[in-house]
């Protein structure tokens, strides 16, 4: 069945050979090349769009190993353009080429508009979902925009900071300065209000060394979010893995994006700012087989992803979003990998954090730490010298891959962060897991040489409450996302002091602040990267919505005009004072023996006896103290010194009284007072401690040692 198409230009266009690598488009200055993968096209048509919207088509007649081109003089930078490919449609047997249907270019460097969701962005019939669809979706998708790849980046430099000495702050480009009062208003949620001297100067006097950026590569609203008035906030449904997502963009669509991008990440560099990119590598935005044709399906579904082997019409999915990419397939492997480097060598980028990283290393179904994946990043000479963090898991058979990726790789710690909330919630015999997840967690990581900063320990995620809400709701409230509470986690580890939600009670509020403190602290003191959520700092709230990922609205965005001072000043002080004392950023686990003549670390009860085997067994135990020895710190600094600290003693108490210590006499001659959680302060005069200490109930006191 045919169509007659409109709104297509009969011009003839000049069409050159043109060279089949790099893919994408590649601008000389001259004109552009343009290069497409596809093993299964029969055809392919090259689509060019004016500024009316008119079509004109180029049939791409060269193809060498499967990747189609032809180079274009006097096309340059601003060109709208798309994909046509013609060849089979048999859901049976996994192809759904469909030329009725304008693809996105995957090598895309900027992309314009979003997705006007009608029928036409299917390429089979809604009504028949065996039949193809013949509507042209051109009209309602997207276009891959031609880039002019010229950028002065003035002598950029990366900051290169040790993973050991790196604080990372997890934040959302939009919602940090939406609503920031000190950033002109045309540029609030954009990359350019994100370099504003406002948020320079936010995130340098908190201390942090890296921003962690949730999704900026180009994304789709999905249509049942569009139609219940929502947005995919987070950002975790990619389409575009070399394009800045546009709508963060306050100059342009058609290739001011990507130097916007830019100019942030060389403002953040000289201010000593790293940027980590939170990447989709997972899964693509078209979801299952009912999903939307919008660029990798058209273009080679079989290729681009993991099918059920009996039934190749439908997906193989460990992600929960329909589908997952095939890494196993060589060109969908150079995708990411391509992706990746140009982030690198061309945005400037410092890092990567890899959602649901799991799924990657799935070369058929198990999770494969010495999968192909793994091998190409670790000898990859451009990718294997950045900050690579995995989220390891997935949703699929065997996905929970804590402490169990490549010695090249950090991750998420998620086992630090259930433990920390079970422990300052009075979970029982959490005591022996809390003193392996505060000291680096060497359980999980030494056995394969990693060292402490292959853990990024955090608290709190983007995915689940704030850390007001973390002491404020016992139960999450999704009912903003029109799911009847039904979405998100119910097993928050969270404890509400005594009351769900909002409160005016003294006491209560008494008991948040001081329980915000205490997971700052352990935070902060813990050996290993320590990661905090933006907006934590301030006291943001979701009003208990653990999985605001559709909430673009004020209930995600950082409020600016309620800032909690106190626990802002704390939050600088902590990490200013980790910053200060090496012995709580070891690059070296400890050993739990003597180190230049003494032990580096040490474990004791409250009454001044070390702990034994069975105390560390004692279901009811809430307390803990450790002594961290300064004068024992394995290593050299990069003049090749020894390193030496203070010595410190951490008390922690998570019972509901208070507890009474006796500080051992063979640690240090005498010790003062830098901390008690109790106060909103930290000491502004060091006191005396002379033998014996009261911590409160819920609360740690950290001792220096007088030298």
């Amino acid at each position: 069945m045919q169509q007659e198409w409109t709104h297509v230009s009969t011009d003839r266009i000049e069409a050159w050979p043109g060279r089949a690598y790099p893919l994408g488009p590649s601008y000389d200055g001259a004109g552009t090349n343009f290069a497409l993968f596809s093993e299964v096209a029969e055809a392919v048509d090259l689509c060019l769009f004016d500024d009316d919207g008119i079509e004109k088509r180029v049939r791409l007649e060269e193809v060498d190993a499967f990747a189609w081109h032809a180079y274009l003089p006097n096309i340059g930078p601003g060109q709208r353009y798309g994909y046509r490919v013609h060849g089979p449609y048999d859901t049976k047997l996994g192809v759904r080429c469909n030329p009725y249907k304008l693809l996105l270019d995957p090598y895309a460097r900027a992309i314009e508009g979003q997705v006007s969701w009608n029928t036409s962005c299917y390429g089979y019939d809604l009504r028949h979902p065996t039949a193809v669809n013949i509507e042209d979706s051109a009209p309602n998708v997207f276009k891959s925009v031609v880039h002019h790849p010229h950028f002065d980046w003035a002598g950029d430099k990366p900051p290169d900071r040790p993973l050991h000495e790196t604080v990372i702050y997890e934040t959302h480009l939009k919602g940090f300065t939406k609503c920031h009062p000190d950033v002109p208003e045309e540029l609030r949620g954009t990359y350019a209000g994100f370099a504003h001297p406002a948020v320079i100067d936010h995130l340098t006097s908190l201390g942090v060394t890296a921003v962690e950026l949730m999704p900026i590569h180009q994304f789709v609203h999905d249509q049942r979010l569009v139609e219940r008035g929502l947005r995919n906030y987070w950002g975790y449904n990619t389409i575009g893995f070399f394009a800045p997502h546009n709508e963060y963009a306050s100059t342009g669509q058609r290739g001011e994006q990507v130097n916007e991008f830019k100019l942030m990440v060389r403002t953040l560099h000289q201010a000593g700012i790293e940027v980590i990119l939170d990447v989709v590598y997972n899964h693509t935005a078209e979801g299952n087989h009912l999903g939307p044709t919008l660029c990798f399906r058209g273009l080679d579904n079989r290729a681009y992803y993991r099918r059920v082997p009996e039934q190749p019409e439908f997906y193989y999915d460990t992600t929960g979003t329909g589908n997952s990419l095939n890494v196993s397939h060589p060109h969908t492997l150079q995708l990411i990998l391509d992706s990746l480097r140009y982030w690198i060598t061309e945005m400037h980028v410092d890092g990567f954090r890899f959602d649901l990283a799991a799924t990657l290393a799935r070369e058929f179904h198990e999770v494969d730490r010495l999968s192909t994946f793994f091998d190409i990043i670790q000898q990859d000479p451009v990718v294997n010298r950045v900050k690579l963090i995995a989220e390891p898991w997935d949703i699929g058979e065997g996905g929970y891959q804590v402490g169990n990726f490549p010695p090249l790789w950090s991750e998420w710690n998620g086992r630090f962060r259930d433990t920390v909330r079970d422990y300052w919630r009075g979970e029982p015999s959490t005591v022996a897991e809390f003193a392996s997840r505060l000291t680096g967690s060497s359980d999980l990581y030494q056995n394969d040489t990693r060292r402490p900063f292959a853990s990024v320990n955090f608290v709190i995620a983007h995915d689940g409450f704030t850390l007001r809400d973390l002491v404020s709701y016992n139960e999450k409230h999704n009912e903003a996302n029109g799911e009847n509470n039904a979405d998100g986690d119910s097993h928050n580890r969270s404890w509400n002091c005594g009351v769900e939600g909002e409160s005016e009670d003294t006491e209560v509020l008494k008991c948040r602040a001081r329980q915000q403190r205490n997971f700052l602290t352990t935070l902060f003191t813990a050996q290993g990267v320590p990661m905090l959520l933006g907006g934590d700092e301030l006291g943001r709230t979701q009003k208990g919505n653990n999985n605001a990922y559709c909430q673009d609205n004020d209930l995600s965005w950082v409020s600016w005009s309620e800032i909690d001072e106190p626990l802002l000043a704390f939050t600088r002080w902590i990490i200013a004072f980790r910053r200060e004392h090496p012995v709580f950023r070891r690059r070296r686990f400890f050993q739990g023996r003597p180190i230049r003549g003494t032990l580096d670390i040490g474990w004791f009860k409250p009454d001044g006896r070390s702990m034994t085997d069975d105390d560390w067994d004692v279901g009811y135990a809430r307390s803990l103290g450790v002594f961290l020895n300064g004068r024992a710190i394995q290593g050299h600094d990069e003049q090749g010194r020894p390193i030496t600290d203070d010595s410190f003693i951490l008390l922690f108490n998570a019972h509901t009284e208070g507890v009474r210590w006796t500080i051992p006499t063979e640690y240090a001659a005498g010790w003062r007072l830098a901390l008690d959680t109790r106060r909103r302060h930290p000491e502004r005069e060091r006191r005396l401690v002379e033998g014996r200490i009261t911590t409160s109930a819920r609360s740690i006191a950290v001792l220096q040692a007088i030298e």
